[in-house]
């Protein structure tokens, strides 16, 4: 189930699904190793559990180029842009 969980499930268009041998259904990928790329789908499609796993779609991806470092605090892929932003914080006293 761990591998299920800790992996992704990105989600294409139809067109660049099959471009790309089904890539995007990795998360069965680490579920079960030995099913081939041309059966993926079919998988996906008869068990529930997969079904479940939140897609990466191709426009969440694209918006996550600009994501770059972790923030600790708020647990989150935040942009330097943002980091920038911040308040500056003030040394700590000795």
């Amino acid at each position: 189930m761990s591998g299920l969980e800790g992996s992704s499930y990105y989600k294409l268009p139809k067109v660049l699904q099959w471009i790309m041998g089904n890539i995007g259904l990795h998360h069965i990928h680490h579920v079960k190793a030995n099913i081939p790329n041309y059966n993926l789908q079919r998988c996906y499609n008869e068990v529930l559990a997969l079904q479940k796993v939140a897609p990466l779609t191709l426009r969440k991806s694209l918006k996550s180029l600009w994501l770059n470092l972790w923030d600790e605090q708020r647990q989150k892929l935040v942009s330097f842009k943002s980091v920038r932003m911040l308040p500056d914080e003030k040394p700590m006293r000795e």
